[in-house]
């Protein structure tokens, strides 16, 4: 049996070296680059892929690994909103993602960033780089006091709800499919216009689908309470940058933390020392003292991405056997 697994990375190494240990029947044969239509030739005579990339899955891809003799994908992380669905069925592909790696990685990462904020930590770094080792302006807030409002209660935001009862914090959250145990609790609000105006702190938890794609906008900022603080630690096109620039610069939104950004491929994860960087909107908020910019590291602990490397090759042995894999993929 022998799977190919793409854009493997090297703090993924040791768990996959472990994993391979584990599974001697198992020939792996790791590229260090993204799948693509030209990459795509080297898994030939391979029986699965393990693959993670933000870039999009295309037709041309799939087409190109079909040609390969592969159908049988496993993605190490949870979106699969970059795979031509389509394609994916014409073709005959399985597929797998894996939905739950660590949920208090992301989880805790977003509590690092409202704790951060609230505290005024980036003005104070700012300060003390200079030396300036003064109390005022920066006052901070109490996360007790605080009404946070969770949007999105699937796994990553309800360990969010439960971090934030430690604190003391007011809960509010907001869920199409609601949790039976937060409904009993009353933690529940109609609608998304009623959270935006009872929360001071709202983190978002939801997927890329189309009708979430720019929640944030405009408008719906105009529903929020002055001095809103905005986290995002899940998609980057939840947000409209250009009307969170203006939120920004009105002080509608006192704060944002972002781990995400909507036009991160290609500048993310990425060394722009002495050269110039490509996005002018992206500049702008990383140069803001009430902004904190992480670049798509929520995930990124040993505990995720050892479960990242071990579930997703677990899932493409399982296809390659012929098994009813785990967290199977549909395609429509």
């Amino acid at each position: 049996m022998k799977i190919v697994s793409y854009s493997i990375r090297e703090d993924e190494m040791p768990a996959l070296k472990n994993w391979e240990k584990a599974h001697p029947d198992v020939e792996v044969q790791v590229e260090s680059e993204l799948l693509t239509p030209e990459s795509a030739a080297k898994a030939q005579g391979a029986d699965g892929v393990v693959v993670y990339q933000q870039k999009p899955y295309t037709r041309e891809t799939l087409q190109a690994l079909h040609d390969a003799g592969i159908n049988k994908m496993s993605l190490r992380n949870v979106g699969t909103d970059n795979i031509d669905m389509d394609a994916a069925k014409e073709l005959g592909f399985q597929i797998t993602n894996v939905p739950v790696y660590s949920p208090n990685a992301i989880a805790e990462h977003t509590i690092w960033l409202m704790g951060r904020l609230l505290r005024r930590e980036p003005e104070y770094t700012a300060k003390i780089a200079k030396r300036d080792l003064r109390w005022a302006p920066e006052i901070g807030r109490e996360m007790r006091m605080q009404t946070v409002g969770v949007v999105g209660t699937g796994h990553i935001g309800r360990v969010v709800i439960d971090i934030l009862k430690g604190f003391g914090a007011k809960v509010v959250c907001y869920d199409v499919y609601q949790n039976d145990q937060l409904k009993a609790e009353g933690l529940y609000v109609d609608s998304l216009e009623e959270l935006y105006q009872q929360a001071d702190i709202i983190t978002l938890h939801v997927p890329s689908l189309k009708e979430n794609i720019h929640m944030i906008n405009d408008d719906t900022i105009a529903q929020m309470k002055d001095g809103v603080i905005i986290v995002n630690a899940a998609r980057g096109d939840l947000i409209d940058t250009d009307a969170l620039i203006r939120g920004l610069d009105s002080g509608k939104i006192k704060a944002a933390g972002l781990d995400v950004y909507e036009k991160e491929v290609g500048v993310f994860n990425e060394d722009w020392e002495g050269k110039q960087f490509p996005d002018e909107r992206l500049d702008n908020l990383l140069n803001r003292k009430n902004v904190i910019v992480t670049p798509h590291t929520a995930f990124y602990t040993e505990t995720a991405v050892k479960n990242m490397v071990e579930i997703s090759h677990n899932c493409n042995v399982q296809l390659i056997k012929g098994e009813k894999a785990d967290n199977t993929v549909e395609l429509g």
